[in-house]
């Protein structure tokens, strides 16, 4: 690795989480994290195994030139005529996209003339909040020509993904009729085919796709993949993630060179010089010591949604009734999110002197890509400010809440940037799935780190209530019933 790489690495600094830095109930010790050494190599070398099997496919999209390829030739055909773009997904078809957005591009954006935005306006639909949809559509409306919805679904059968896409279908084809088909780009699971290149057959003998793929065949839509094997919280190093990112002017080159910089770091097998096992044992061994809540503190507005997308990542992957074993085990840190310097004037409190059941991690950048200084001139009280900068003051906040939260016996780390970029972003991205990965194995999650079941009830009595047929759904339209309606005897 050359200079210019090493200088733009992102570091993780972990005494503060050590019985070095609060007493010993409260911290790990290198004893404790020896132990785990012989543990971290069996789970890197099982993981390196999975991966040689065609398994962990996020692993691998650093690295995948086809569908990078596909992302770019997508981005030339829509870019041209591209004034407002519109992602309908929701959460890990959107979290990853709202937090490439907000870390890499001005938090003024979308505010920018056409002529300084690098980009489109982007407007990323991550609920059905009517409000908040028909707003959007009040601003495009005029310009809906130079639209581009872009669809995320891996199979069509979410229903907030499956309203929206309706909606923006019969608005773009009112407007602009057979030419809506133009303004239209879904991101959805590829056509599913044999290890021989055969179609998959239905019990009818014809091909079997999702039910977002058939409607993409059947109407002839422009489309991208989504990998197999990739679940949505993985996905946003994909077409996923890649196609708003490179419409809005972000280097998904250096995004995914960022990634597979840090492929190379994770898969070492000793404990004390990968990053990713490092997070990952520390969070196991305070988890097992009562820290049940993983607390992500950015002193960056940047990379605040980065925060929504790790909690997504932590607690879907984690959160689980059951072991691979069938065991109940009932396991997962609860991920929460702060903004430094924000809730220092909030949360702190209670991360200081509340229960002191947390892990907090704070994201820390050393080089601002502005330097900003306070005034020179001098108020009552205020004269230390003078001569300084926000920089300085932004850097001395964090470590101020550091020492604080030290002092108070509660245990925290720190991920350094050196600065804001699509590599350093690429890095933290992989960095935290990798992490996700070796916290499953250690919880003895084994595939169960990639399933998410207990969304599944909410998604299927969603269908029940909307009115979908079949006596599965018959049967929970009964069930939900009595349970749903609003009892005077309990309302104030």
């Amino acid at each position: 690795m050359d200079e210019g790489q090493l200088m733009d690495r992102i570091r993780v600094d972990w005494r503060n989480a050590t019985d070095h830095a609060v007493e010993k109930q409260h911290g790990v010790s290198r004893d404790e994290l020896a132990d785990l050494q012989t543990r971290i190599r069996e789970i890197t070398e099982k993981m390196a195994a999975d991966r040689e099997a065609g398994n962990l496919r996020y692993r691998n999209l650093p690295t995948d030139g086809d569908m990078l390829a596909n992302v770019k030739r997508a981005v030339e055909n829509f870019r041209p005529r591209c004034e407002i773009l519109v992602v309908l997904g929701i959460g890990g078809s959107a979290l990853g996209n709202i937090a490439l957005q907000s870390s890499l591009n001005s938090p003024a954006y979308n505010l920018l003339r056409d002529d300084l935005r690098p980009g489109p306006q982007l407007f990323v639909l991550d609920n059905v909040d009517p409000d908040l949809i028909g707003s959007v559509i009040e601003f495009i409306k005029p310009r809906l020509d130079k639209t581009v919805v872009n669809v995320i679904s891996k199979s069509g059968e979410t229903s907030e993904t499956g309203a929206q896409f309706l909606l923006f279908r019969d608005l773009l084809q009112g407007k602009l009729d057979c030419r809506y088909k133009d303004c239209l780009l879904v991101t959805t699971a590829p056509e599913q085919v044999k290890a021989d290149g055969t179609s998959v057959l239905d019990e009818n003998g014809r091909p079997k796709h999702g039910d977002m793929r058939e409607i993409c065949i059947a109407e002839e839509y422009k489309t991208l993949e989504v990998p197999k094997g990739v679940g949505g919280r993985f996905s946003v190093l994909s077409a996923v993630g890649l196609f708003s990112a490179a419409m809005c002017g972000i280097d998904i080159d250096a995004l995914l060179k960022g990634a597979e910089d840090m492929d190379q770091r994770v898969q070492n097998p000793d404990l004390f010089a990968n990053p990713a096992a490092m997070i990952a044992a520390i969070h196991y061994l305070l988890d097992k010591r009562g820290k049940r809540i993983s607390v992500m503190m950015p002193y960056s507005n940047a990379l605040y949604s980065l925060a929504d997308w790790y909690r997504q990542l932590w607690a879907e992957s984690l959160g689980k009734k059951k072991i691979e074993s069938g065991r109940e085990v009932f396991v997962g840190q609860t991920p929460v999110k702060a903004l430094g310097t924000t809730d220092q004037h909030s949360q702190i409190q209670l991360y200081r002197e509340g229960p002191n059941d947390k892990i907090i991690t704070f994201l820390q950048v050393e080089q601002f890509a502005r330097q900003l200084p306070i005034s020179n001139s001098k108020a009552k009280g205020m004269e230390y400010l003078a001569g300084h900068s926000f920089n300085e003051l932004i850097t001395a906040e964090k470590r101020a809440t550091e020492y604080a939260l030290r002092v108070s016996q509660r245990p925290t780390m720190t991920v350094l940037f050196p600065s804001i970029s699509p590599h350093t972003v690429g890095q933290f991205i992989y960095l935290y799935e990798v992490a996700t990965s070796y916290m499953g194995e250690l919880l003895e999650l084994g595939e169960k780190t990639y399933d998410q079941d207990a969304v599944e009830l909410g998604k299927k009595t969603t269908f029940a209530l909307m009115g979908r047929e079949g006596p599965e759904y018959d049967k929970l339209r009964n069930e939900i019933g009595p349970v749903a309606q609003h009892d005077p005897e309990y309302m104030l």
